[in-house]
């Protein structure tokens, strides 16, 4: 009997067990890139992805926007970033992808530059400055199967 519950336990066990696969984006961003110029709140150094916290000026108002990045460890290592790169008050000019739904968040994973005031690039994905792949009558291109 005994072996009968812990066999059952091994395969009810993983069906309960939340994924920790990552995640995609597909059609959760613009397929073109935006330019913002804003000052940081804040720099979040937390996993999966870090994030730029600033505040960007629009015709009076302020809005306060998030860009993602990638992972911390990534900005370490790739580009040589420290606890001083990004700072609060800094002025930072952002070329990435928006939400779809128009809420003021940036992704910054791909096609995308951040440069600081006076014009020092602290951050380019490979394929900046790359046009939006595109697939059939205008959609976003598909990747193939492995």
């Amino acid at each position: 009997m005994l072996r009968l519950g812990v066999s059952l336990g091994a395969l009810i066990l993983p069906a309960l067990t939340p994924s920790l696969a990552h995640h995609g984006d597909a059609d959760r961003y613009n397929p073109e890139v935006i330019t913002l110029t804003g000052t940081v709140v804040e720099l979040q150094m937390v996993n999966p992805h870090a994030r730029i916290v600033l505040d960007v000026e629009d015709a009076g108002t302020t809005v306060r926007w998030q860009a993602e990045l990638g992972g911390p460890q990534q900005l370490i290592k790739q580009f040589a970033w420290t606890p001083s790169t990004v700072r609060k008050g800094m002025q930072l000019t952002l070329i990435g992808r928006r939400l779809r739904s128009g809420a003021p968040y940036l992704n910054l994973t791909e096609r995308a530059n951040i440069v600081v005031a006076g014009g020092k690039e602290i951050y380019r994905t490979e394929n900046f400055g790359q046009p939006a792949p595109q697939g059939p009558k205008g959609t976003l291109a598909t990747q193939p199967p492995n």
